[in-house]
């Protein structure tokens, strides 16, 4: 037996930016295209933090065509000045090492949104080429990287031959007038992200949308293959309630807008990296929240400009301070609640809230570099402090007392709906799913019980109901009719939902209820399948009735529990010695398939059939076909970026004719006319 031997060789120290490149995805988050689109916030984020200071009024962010991406400020410039402990020039300091920079707790800047000391770096690490200009103390200064070394590059682009060179080169003289400030434009390499991963332009527009909402006093401005976006909103919060409410949805209060600020100690490095106790830190809290006559909730949360995804601690303090302060209103305004009636909770506190929620806070603690959650422990009790004693002020002030009572009586009676949901269900529940509310007299259901094989077909037409009926194994597949096109509830409140018959019959069969008390465990069947013609109509039923499913009853949907079955739209045979029947779901490819049989020498029957519904199908064809789970085909529904399907559903469902009609005429371009079924 050989021994395998282990020894100080074979350990690696990765030096400099080498560490970035190694593991990309430990500085970046991810290395697909998000991770790409990562790198763009990071410079952004660096311009924003000298607005927020105060010194910068105009940030621009340039998409080129070649694929690179340059961020210019009007701030005061990188430092150029040299660093006494390394000997290196600031520019070259905060771009080619790990954790430099000036938000250390020094006095460049109050609150930033970079606090690590990798953004900047870390995106030089991973660049083909990464230019910088600085414009400070009447000069101008210019350094260019590759891979985080830097150089010069003869010619444009990242292909241009290059000389390894340390230092920062003054390349002019600042024209009087002429503002300072910085301009970086760096190209990444494709290399260190997967496949396909590319710059999501519209995820890029949010990024500059948003903090432009949140920085009122910087213009933002975001060039692109487009056009030019210019953002500024100097109302601020306000703007950005408006501007993510619910399209449709009435507002029942003017926006309520919190200002405020508290203190917090928490254990902290001082400048010589020694850890102090009891550390006081400052946190400056900007809210702005109303209610909508609608149920949806949205609660946005930001520190120091930055997005956090997952919220964090301070959500926890908003959603504590709420709660607190509304129940506790409604417990003291009389009339609202009846005696021995239940409290609202935070669920119906929230529902139709529109809120951002934004601290500043120095040195923030992050669960990752990408900053999706704040876990700065202390924050929690200072916005519940702040929100708490101002949301109670507004309840009370003379003002606004009648639109207080307005929202107070929105919560009791979403209480009251919830409440009542829950007693239907728990009632349900003590019911067998044949023994319950009677079912509609179209469902024709299966003799399983058990979700873990049961399977409801929601069928187009009752023609089709006839062959499927025919076709389906009664064990374990349910089918459900409905007639023609059901309402397009993108445009419709939950009670419009309920009221139509088709819709009613869809939340009523699958038991688990619909919207926020949406219930999966209760789902009485392992998977959906719409199953809808291959034609024009039937992919309209099928979008509207994922529509009802993403509004209303999205946790199927993101069980990945929803299924749109995939009907042949052809039928070719062969006939002579050995006959075949191959089914093709395009006319592509059943002119490609017929092809092939000829080349082959088989006859092919023409004309070749086409299929135009369920119901022209035998039962033998639809369970060959589309129904037996061994030979079928399906697609799942997914929502991978819940963001970018809701855009997708409000566009092209939703209320506004005018955005839909330019998509349209932007996209005819890409239709085949010669496969529109007319």
């Amino acid at each position: 037996m050989t021994e395998t031997l282990y020894g100080a060789d074979d350990l690696t120290h990765l030096e400099g930016l080498d560490a970035v490149r190694k593991r990309p995805g430990m500085y970046i988050g991810s290395t697909d295209s998000r991770g790409v689109n990562h790198l763009v916030n990071e410079i952004l984020d660096n311009s924003t933090d000298e607005g927020v200071a105060g010194h910068a009024t105009r940030v621009e962010v340039i998409l080129h065509d070649d694929g690179s991406v340059q961020v210019d400020d009007d701030g005061r410039g990188i430092p150029t000045d040299i660093h006494a402990r390394s000997g290196l020039s600031g520019v070259e300091l905060v771009l080619t090492r790990l954790h430099a920079g000036g938000k250390f707790g020094g006095s460049g800047y109050k609150t930033s949104g970079g606090l690590h000391g990798v953004g900047a770096s870390a995106v030089n690490a991973l660049a083909r080429r990464f230019d910088v200009t600085v414009r400070r103390d009447g000069k101008v200064h210019e350094m260019s990287f590759r891979y985080g070394e830097p150089g010069v590059f003869d010619g444009p682009g990242p292909d241009a031959p290059f000389t390894p060179q340390s230092g920062l080169r003054v390349t002019g003289r600042l024209r009087a007038g002429k503002s300072t400030g910085t301009s970086i434009r760096y190209w990444h390499d494709p290399r260190y992200f997967e496949t396909g991963a590319a710059l999501d332009v519209e995820a890029a527009r949010a990024k500059v949308r948003n903090t432009a909402f949140l920085v009122p006093n910087v213009t933002y401005v975001l060039t692109h293959a487009e056009g030019k976006d210019t953002y500024h909103f100097p109302n601020g919060l306000s703007d950005m309630v408006e501007y993510l409410a619910p399209s449709g949805d009435r507002p029942v209060c003017g926006t309520v807008l919190i200002n405020g600020s508290g203190s917090y100690r928490e254990n902290a490095a001082d400048e010589n990296g020694v850890m102090q106790s009891n550390v006081e830190r400052k946190a400056e809290v900007e809210v702005a929240l109303r209610w909508g006559t609608g149920y949806e909730r949205t609660v946005e949360c930001f520190t120091n400009t930055i997005r956090n995804v997952h919220g964090g601690t301070h959500r926890k303090g908003f959603e504590r301070a709420t709660t607190r302060a509304l129940v506790e209103a409604v417990r003291n305004t009389r009339g609202l609640l009846k005696p021995k009636e239940d409290p609202p909770v935070l669920d119906d506190v929230l529902e139709g809230m529109t809120a951002v929620v934004h601290v500043r806070i120095p040195e923030p603690q992050f669960t990752s570099q990408t900053k999706d959650e704040l876990s700065t422990a202390g924050i929690t009790r200072v916005i519940q402090g702040v929100v708490e004693q101002q949301l109670r002020a507004w309840v009370d002030a003379r003002k606004t007392k009648a639109e207080a009572r307005t929202v107070l009586q929105k919560i009791v009676d979403a209480a009251r709906v919830r409440l009542t949901q829950k007693q239907q269900k728990d009632a349900a529940r003590r019911k067998t799913a044949l023994e319950g509310a009677s079912m509609p007299a179209k469902l024709v259901d299966c003799r399983s019980t058990g979700v873990g094989r049961s399977e409801l077909f929601i069928v187009e037409g009752d023609s089709a109901l006839g062959t499927a009926r025919m076709a389906r194994s009664a064990e374990y597949q349910a089918l459900l009719p409905i007639r023609g096109k059901i309402l397009n509830v993108q445009k419709a409140n939950l009670q419009q939902v309920l009221d139509n018959a088709e819709c009613s019959a869809i939340v009523q069969v699958l038991g688990a209820g619909s919207g926020r008390t949406f219930d999966l465990g209760t789902l009485r069947y392992g998977r959906i399948l719409i199953m809808a013609d291959a034609d024009v109509d039937g992919s309209h039923i099928r979008t509207l009735l994922i529509t009802l499913f993403a509004r209303y009853m999205r946790p199927v949907v993101e069980a990945g529990r929803l299924f749109a079955a995939m009907p042949p739209l052809h039928k070719v045979s062969t006939k002579g010695r050995d006959p075949k029947t191959i089914y093709t779901y395009t006319q592509a490819e059943m002119e490609s398939t017929v092809a092939k049989l000829e080349k082959s020498g088989k006859h092919v029957v023409t004309p070749v059939p086409r299929f135009k519904g369920l119901g022209e199908m035998d039962a033998d064809e639809l369970w060959d076909t589309t129904m037996n789970p061994a030979t079928r085909s399906v697609r799942r529904i997914t929502m991978q970026d819940v963001d970018a399907a809701e855009r997708v559903l409000d566009l092209l469902m939703g209320d506004a004719v005018p955005p839909r009609r330019a998509w349209l005429i932007d996209q005819a371009a890409r239709v085949d006319r010669d496969a529109i079924d007319a």
